[in-house]
């Protein structure tokens, strides 16, 4: 399986690697969101990550590598957050709670990613999006473990739907943002998501 360790690159120390490549990921989403991914040349992106093109092909070999990376990173991202607050055998409401609040506060972190990287996936080989897609059953699952432990008695099917509302309404604070981030702060937002989640999960216990 492709992973973001697997983008070839003429460079072996793998931190300078890794840093550069961030670097890379910062000055290519920018690019992406206002030129689109075809439009966007890699003399550019190496000039907004602030080396030359000669460095870019260092550590990258095509343009499809970049959104590539700017992808990967999205969701590894997301997997530590999500990490960090996830603890699946407490069974109550607070490991859930925190994690959707966490999840819900790295969308807006990451919201021109998130957009970048839905309008640009068609973008990538098959291999790649298959990654991705790879990527979001694994957090999407971790929501599903955490819903099955507040409700112990609901179907797979029900609880696969619920985590996936939670996973759509985090990056719905980005996609919707013209109209929501002019009705609510994010707090609000994330206030709101949480007491419908706790409300529904309260009516299957």
């Amino acid at each position: 399986m492709v992973g973001s360790k697997q983008v070839p690159s003429s460079i072996k120390n793998r931190a300078l690697v890794e840093k550069r490549r961030q670097e890379m990921i910062r000055g290519a989403v920018s690019l992406f969101r206002d030129k689109g991914f075809h439009k966007t040349t890699t003399r550019e992106i190496a000039k907004a990550s602030g080396f030359s093109i000669g460095t870019l092909y260092e550590y990258i070999r095509t343009k499809e590598d970049v959104l590539f990376l700017v992808c990967d990173s999205i969701y590894e991202q997301v997997n530590e957050r999500m990490k960090e607050v996830v603890d699946t055998s407490v069974p109550d409401g607070a490991p859930l709670e925190e994690a959707v609040r966490s999840y819900f506060r790295l969308m807006d972190d990451l919201q021109e990613e998130v957009i970048v990287l839905y309008q640009e996936v068609k973008a990538l080989p098959k291999e790649a999006k298959d990654y991705i897609l790879e990527k979001e059953q694994e957090m999407v699952a971790m929501l599903e473990e955490l819903l099955a432990c507040s409700l112990p008695g609901a179907s797979r099917g029900k609880i696969s739907v619920i985590a996936n509302n939670v996973f759509v309404e985090g990056q719905m604070w980005g996609f919707r943002r013209w109209i929501l981030q002019r009705s609510f702060t994010l707090e609000e937002y994330i206030d709101h998501q949480v007491s419908l989640l706790l409300e529904g999960v309260a009516t299957y216990r």
